[in-house]
């Protein structure tokens, strides 16, 4: 962990929680990394430290048992467990999206029944529930639909949701749904506990990389939930939607520089250790370069997700902001760790050395939460003034 991991700088309280979360995830979190890749099966162990220290509980409110954390915050904890393994900070950012949901759009029944347990066991674990086969980019092209049913009083789900992080694990899910099958304004968000009948979990998707985080389809078959588990008005539910992706994106852009640090401090160590032409490689030139331009990669990413955040606790409208944070940092990402990997030559193509995993893992930062195409086209949009 070396001068290079530099940003605006912090308050006393995050300094105190990047360090204890930096300090977790390298005595937890990292040693067991490899294994629970090649085994494709995710550390609950870790999970369970996550919510000794709190963490699980990031972005539910002091008054029902979490942190409240601030977006610097959240992005601070979320860089330092990609540090550890993308997959681990993966998971708790999918959680927190959807306690973020509940705390924001939930009822008071709603956050009482459901954020303390999520805050201080981690558990229900959270879902998010958008993408589906035939829509990904553009969720308003869904086609789950949620009838309400006067009689019971009660909402019926059917159809299909795809790439859903914790689908095996799994509590509880945030379901976004069509109450007119034929109205893309008609999106609603609703909450559905995993146990309810109808709701099953798709086989887990085999992945390039991420492999110890669980991504299944999730659909619903006539799947029954009393109306009071609407979380927002009939309507209302894609503008939520993307208020929280937002969010979202920042930590997804934060994951991406903790990977891309991890990456950048594993070759410089190997860098400095391997010798040829009389000498270690990092005196030379070459790969004197890519170090320099690792760095600055990296810290100009850290900043744009520092701006993102800064702008959000101001108050003020971040989405480019976090759109610039999330395109510029996964690029970083997939820069960084291809760099990383050349960097340790022929070994660097060997599962004996993490930044084979890190190459791997990288990718999904320019796919998830919105596409590097989608990120694009919101900035585009936003400096255009349209």
């Amino acid at each position: 962990m070396t001068g290079t991991r530099v940003g605006s700088a912090l308050t006393d309280e995050q300094t105190a929680i990047r360090d204890l979360v930096r300090e977790f995830a390298a005595e937890e979190v990292r040693p067991g990394a490899g294994e629970a890749d090649e085994a494709e099966s995710f550390p609950e162990e870790v999970w369970d430290g996550l919510a000794e220290l709190g963490v699980t509980g990031l972005t539910v409110p002091e008054s029902y048992g979490g942190f409240g954390a601030d977006e610097t915050t959240y992005a601070v904890v979320n860089e330092e467990l990609a540090y550890g393994h993308l997959a681990v900070a993966t998971a708790l950012s999918v959680h927190c999206l959807a306690a973020s949901c509940i705390a924001e759009f939930g009822s008071e029944a709603q956050r009482e029944r459901w954020l303390p347990p999520m805050a201080d066991e981690g558990r229900p674990v959270g879902m998010f529930c958008l993408s589906e086969p035939h829509a990904g980019s553009n969720p308003a092209a869904m086609s789950t639909t949620a009838e309400y049913d006067s009689e019971t009083d009660e909402y019926v789900l059917n159809g299909e949701k795809q790439w859903i992080t914790n689908g095996q694990r799994g509590g509880v899910a945030v379901v976004f749904a069509k109450t007119d099958g034929d109205d893309d304004a008609s999106i609603t968000q609703f909450l559905v506990p995993a146990d309810t009948e109808g709701f099953e979990v798709g086989r887990k998707e085999e992945k390039l990389g991420l492999r110890a985080s669980d991504t299944t389809a999730i659909s619903f078959d006539d799947c029954r939930i009393p109306a009071e588990n609407r979380l927002t008005e009939e309507g209302s539910g894609l503008s939520a939607a993307f208020q929280t992706l937002t969010g979202g994106r920042i930590g997804i852009a934060a994951q991406a520089v903790g990977l891309a640090q991890a990456a950048f401090d594993e070759a410089k160590a190997y860098a400095a250790d391997r010798e040829q032409f009389g000498g270690p490689i990092d005196d030379i030139q070459s790969i004197r370069h890519k170090f320099a331009e690792m760095a600055t990669d990296i810290s100009a990413a850290r900043l744009l997700v520092r701006e993102a955040c800064r702008q959000a606790e101001a108050g003020e409208d971040n989405r480019v902001a976090a759109s610039k944070a999330k395109y510029r940092a996964s690029e970083t990402a997939m820069s960084v760790t291809n760099e990383a990997v050349q960097i340790h030559g022929g070994y660097g193509y060997t599962t004996e050395f993490d930044v084979e995993r890190f190459y791997r893992d990288a990718k999904i930062t320019e796919i998830y939460e919105g596409t590097t195409e989608i990120q694009k086209t919101i900035i585009a949009r936003g400096v255009l003034g349209e």
